[in-house]
């Protein structure tokens, strides 16, 4: 019965769950990570799933350098000793974070505030990432370079990914090799970014002196090496475990679910990207003209068929930014029509995909500016229609090579007749719609009459059965908008 959810990190939203879920629009995590939930079945079934990028940066950052001082002091395992009634200076000598060199892998968030911080402790920090840009990141303080550069340089080295294939086992046994001898790592993003096999192979061999771990593979971790490790600071997840963080966290994820739900704004959306300009007035109803030109389209088509292609152009300048979700309203028209399919903003790229049909957009400078023009072909034929809107209501201007008159309003219930022009054609139509108790409110016709063109009908109500307009008519269609 619930249109939202809200969980941190323990809670695994499955697909199991989403699929149970029958009202589900929005899954907030509360936190960064979404690896408890299975995103692509949310995309699939159109639930945003969103969480709190910045809720826990500042506690995930204070906790990694406490990791490094700890590291480079042996603060923990001299805490342990002195606990246990000893008094051992020298086997807890340590080393000053002053003029060491700390690599930084991941700068996100979280990786600016650890370089931040521990530049004034006067450390060298140099880092890695594949999206931020060199010269944001040298803006606060941070050379980037490639991986194969930063690992012989580094003393220490944290990281900040997400995990994803490209980020597990990140630090294995061949880069452990690149680096310098004794190298201290740290680990409060996710575990398996480090390959905890390799990491204890590093830490027996001496060429790492120490890691700092947060996070693990499996948690709690049954096998027990690393945690045993003496040259190992092990912390049971507790990057976000902070009163601030939590309040935070909450805090976000609540006001941005109701910013969402009041159209005033969308952060956080990790599979909903689309959504992000589709707050305005504008925006909507450019959502709603794509939605239904498609639904024209689809109607107008042999509906029984499947479309295999289609594409969308947007023309003028005030439609360069709006293809992206103009394109998936459009899509939603064509495919919401058929049976059992629930197209949404969200979900409907990817149901065209699973239905075979192969989506173009593109966007043309043009003096009929705001208009879009939609092309599909279904069974080897192609249909066509453009529409804008005026007034804000959305309207078509043309329909297969019938451009009309007038702009046809797309309100209400539409019939939509494919004949050739005759002085009969109006009047027959209306008597087989009286017959039918069906009454006419609009008529709408093309400019050239030439061969078999399209008309537009508003009608009080759909008909019952469009057979009895078949003697009149090549095509016809309806719907209701």
């Amino acid at each position: 019965h619930y249109d939202g959810l809200v969980v941190r990190s323990a809670t695994k939203v499955t697909a199991d769950v989403i699929k149970a879920a029958d009202n589900l629009k929005i899954i907030g995590r509360a936190g960064t990570g979404v690896d408890n939930v299975d995103v692509d079945a949310a995309t699939k079934k159109g639930i945003v799933v969103m969480n709190t990028p910045s809720g826990n940066t500042i506690s995930a950052a204070e906790l990694t350098c406490a990791m490094l001082m700890s590291l480079s002091r042996n603060v923990p395992q001299a805490a342990m000793s002195m606990k246990q009634g000893n008094w051992d200076r020298k086997k807890f000598m340590g080393a000053e974070l002053y003029g060491k060199v700390l690599g930084i892998v991941g700068l996100g968030r979280i990786g600016k505030e650890v370089a931040t911080r521990m530049q004034a402790f006067g450390m060298r920090t140099i880092g890695y990432d594949p999206i931020t840009p060199p010269e944001v990141s040298a803006s606060w303080g941070v050379e980037q370079m490639s991986l194969e550069q930063l690992w012989p340089q580094c003393d220490y080295i944290t990281v900040h990914t997400p995990l994803m294939p490209s980020t597990v086992g990140l630090l294995n046994d061949e880069t452990f090799a690149k680096c310098k001898k004794g190298v201290k790592v740290v680990n409060c993003a996710r575990g398996g970014i480090i390959d905890e096999a390799a990491l204890c192979r590093a830490l027996e061999s001496g060429q790492c002196g120490g890691a700092g771990l947060d996070v693990f593979v499996e948690e709690p971790p049954k096998n027990r090496s690393l945690v045993d490790h003496p040259n190992v600071i092990t912390c049971p997840h507790l990057g976000a475990s902070t009163k601030e963080a939590q309040a935070r966290c909450g805090e976000d994820i609540a006001l941005q679910i109701v910013d969402m739900v009041n159209s005033k704004n969308l952060a956080g959306a990790v599979n909903a990207q689309v959504l992000a300009g589709t707050f305005s007035q504008e925006s909507q109803e450019l959502i709603k003209l794509g939605e239904t030109v498609g639904a024209v389209l689809q109607s107008c088509s042999a509906s029984e068929k499947l479309f295999s292609q289609a594409h969308i152009t947007t023309q003028g300048d005030c439609m360069k930014s709006c293809g992206g979700y103009l394109t998936s309203a459009v899509l939603m028209g064509l495919l919401n029509c058929e049976s059992g399919c629930s197209a949404n903003l969200i979900n409907v790229l990817s149901l065209a995909k699973e239905s075979g049909i192969v989506v173009k957009q593109s966007h043309r400078a043009s003096e009929a500016a705001g208009v879009c023009k939609v092309e599909v072909v279904a069974d080897g034929r192609s249909y066509k229609a453009s529409g804008s809107v005026q007034g804000g209501v959305p309207v078509l201007l043309e329909l297969g090579d019938s451009v009309f008159r007038q702009p046809v309003s797309l309100t209400g219930t539409l019939l939509f007749l494919q004949a050739s022009a005759g002085p009969q054609l109006l009047s027959s139509v209306a008597g087989v719609l009286a017959s039918e108790g069906v009454q006419i409110e609009s008529f709408s016709a093309p400019v050239d009459h030439t061969g078999d063109v399209w008309y537009c009908v508003g009608v009080s109500s759909l008909l019952r059965d469009l057979s009895v307009l078949k003697p009149l008519v090549k095509d016809v269609a309806q719907l209701s908008i």
